[in-house]
């Protein structure tokens, strides 16, 4: 793939985040664009990028185990029957270009491609926001249309057969630290309680930092959260938690997840305060 420079995000006069358009990477990774750094406005990493638990983690973007049996996540393929096993059959988000791009944000096109074949058209739009002096928002609207020109669907371990692993679509990895970060709701605290919920937000507090991710449409409130702490630090959403979301030929659907990236460890009140001031700036 050609290498090109990441593109920078500014908020509050500082340098918040790089955008990688076009990785090098290797194909079993999924090669797609994403956030890293992420940082808080002090300065500290919020994300983290081919970590030795799972090299095709990266930072944080949009990343789908199974689209029509194509493999857009990265690593193994969890198959009925099987298990994880090593499949070639990776696809590719390559960035097709920007049709902005501004120092607080921008909008891309992108392809999704697997064996030769275009799949889907991502128009992918990210914005940065100042809340206070210690907090911003990323801000992540991803929106997929089917031109294959057949109906397909997207699917997760779960719908596959794998109980708990309903990942797939927005996906941030923080950094892994001597200690678990903590986790909670509005009405829920711990990994337990909040995997798989759905809730308005959820919130991963580490040493120095929370990061809190809000639902920002009601469409997007309707996929639950996944979230691991204890194993390694990540919140995502879940396309295909019940069974597999089908998209048929021409369609487009639209997922937006706010997230506040804060210094320092939010309560509750604080973080669902922060959380409304996101959503509605």
């Amino acid at each position: 793939m050609n290498h090109q420079p990441p593109t920078v995000l500014r908020c509050a006069g500082r340098v918040v985040a790089r955008y990688t358009t076009r990785p090098d990477l290797g194909h079993d990774h999924s090669p797609r664009p994403y956030l890293h750094p992420v940082t808080t406005l002090a300065g500290r990493p919020v994300t983290e990028t081919g970590p030795e638990d799972h090299p095709h983690h990266l930072g944080a973007g949009v990343a789908v185990p199974d689209v029509a049996g194509h493999n857009f996540w990265g690593g193994r393929t969890f198959v009925r029957g099987r298990g994880s096993v090593e499949l070639d059959n990776h696809g590719v988000q390559r960035h097709d270009g920007f049709k902005l791009c501004d120092p607080d944000g921008f909008v891309a096109e992108l392809s999704w491609t697997a064996g030769g074949e275009r799949l889907l058209r991502e128009h992918r739009t990210v914005a940065a926001t100042a809340l206070t002096d210690s907090a911003w928002a990323l801000d992540l609207t991803f929106s997929l249309t089917n031109v294959s020109g057949r109906d397909l669907s997207i699917g997760s371990p779960a719908t596959n057969g794998r109980p708990g692993a309903a990942y797939g679509g927005f996906f941030w990895r923080a950094p892994k630290e001597a200690t678990a970060p903590s986790v909670f709701a509005a009405d829920a605290d711990g990994e337990e309680a909040v995997h798989a919920a759905r809730a308005e937000w959820v919130a991963l507090a580490g040493e120095g930092w929370t990061l809190v991710f809000a639902g920002a449409t009601a469409r997007t409130r309707e996929d639950p959260w996944f979230v691991r702490a204890a194993e390694y630090p990540g919140v995502g959403s879940s396309l295909a938690a019940d069974g597999r979301l089908p998209v048929a030929a021409g369609e487009t659907f639209v997922r937006r997840v706010v997230t506040v990236v804060a210094d320092g460890r939010l309560d509750r009140d604080g973080a669902a305060a922060l959380v409304r001031k996101a959503v509605t700036s």
